[in-house]
């Protein structure tokens, strides 16, 4: 019998059986990640500078990014996040627009073994199996140190320090922290009260909006300073107060958190005296995430960013530096 020709045919045989195994998993790799990515809105030049930096570390790490922006509503960003599950992507990214009624969807998105990250803003949920991990500042430590900058700033006087504070989004993470560190703070001097407080949204238009009612209830009282939660806000507020004829920075102290190139320009002008650093630029770091995920790694709970303390001194220096 010639066994030649089987020979040869079991050969082609197991070519062709080597062949198929390999394109298997050469297709799988080849395969794009995806991440589904649900942005609160674009209320501020932080929220503006995030949006980039996450679409340009997205297109650079080859990862293809399903982006929707929420409009500041909870609402939308639930269905966002029900959509990619129904798309099956591989990972979640959420910058939660509040902190509360996330249990249900986060439910879904493990019931469908799809990971979420946390970014910039944390949630508050019993089961924090929901999500893997929390990328972003340390709000508290932000309002703290702002505190302490108005702390140092006004050392030293008799007189009581009557500040005025625009806060967050209600219900936002950074509004509550925010208050909270800035509150801690300010404490270690009785002399410093918060004699106002109310919601400016984020926005620079409510801020200047919530900035001229309080300057109309508190005629004819002393105003020593103005703390916001977000440089935008500070810079409607500085709008107010150059309209109702006072000198932003000068006869009212002005604190932000951000670090966005609009404060450092107020700082520049004299309308501004400091601002805490936010970074906005998570994009790299949280593409390195999306791979280190599938990667199969263990990512840390929480991946803080680092950011500093910038006063109207130092600011015409640092602008040209600026990347937001």
């Amino acid at each position: 019998m010639n066994i030649r020709p089987r020979r040869r045919l079991l050969a082609a045989l197991a070519v062709l059986a080597t062949g198929a195994t390999l394109c298997g998993p050469a297709g799988a790799a080849d395969k794009k990640l995806v991440l589904g990515f649900s942005q609160i809105g674009a209320e501020s030049e932080w929220r503006t500078a995030n949006t980039a930096s996450i679409k340009q570390a997205a297109k650079d790490a080859g990862i293809e990014l399903k982006f929707a922006d929420a409009q500041q509503k909870q609402e939308n960003q639930i269905k966002a996040l029900r959509a990619f599950i129904a798309q099956k992507v591989d990972v979640i990214a959420l910058s939660p627009v509040v902190e509360t009624g996330w249990g249900t969807v986060l439910r879904e998105a493990k019931a469908a073994g799809i990971p979420v990250i946390l970014t910039d803003r944390l949630v508050k949920e019993a089961d924090e199996s929901l999500w893997v991990s929390f990328m972003g500042s340390d709000f508290v430590e932000e309002g703290r140190r702002a505190g302490r900058w108005l702390l140092d700033k006004t050392k030293g006087g008799k007189e009581e320090v009557r500040i005025l504070e625009l806060q967050g989004t209600v219900g936002a993470a950074p509004a509550q922290d925010r208050k909270k560190g800035f509150e801690e703070a300010i404490k270690a001097d009785p002399r410093l009260k918060i004699a106002r407080s109310q919601t400016g949204d984020f926005s620079r238009a409510k801020g200047k909006e919530v900035m001229e009612a309080f300057l109309k209830a508190e005629a004819g009282k002393k105003v020593h300073a103005l703390y916001a939660h977000n440089d935008d806000m500070a810079l409607g507020a500085i709008q107010a107060i150059e309209e109702a004829g006072l000198k932003p920075g000068v006869d009212i102290l002005i604190v932000s958190i951000d670090g966005v190139k609009g404060a450092f320009q107020a700082m520049v002008a004299g309308k501004l005296n400091v601002t805490v650093e936010c970074s906005p630029l998570l994009g790299p770091q949280l593409m390195q995430a999306v791979k280190d995920l599938k990667a199969g790694k263990t990512l840390p709970r929480r991946m803080v960013t680092e950011e500093g303390v910038f006063p109207a001194e130092v600011a015409a220096k640092e602008l040209p530096k600026r990347k937001y």
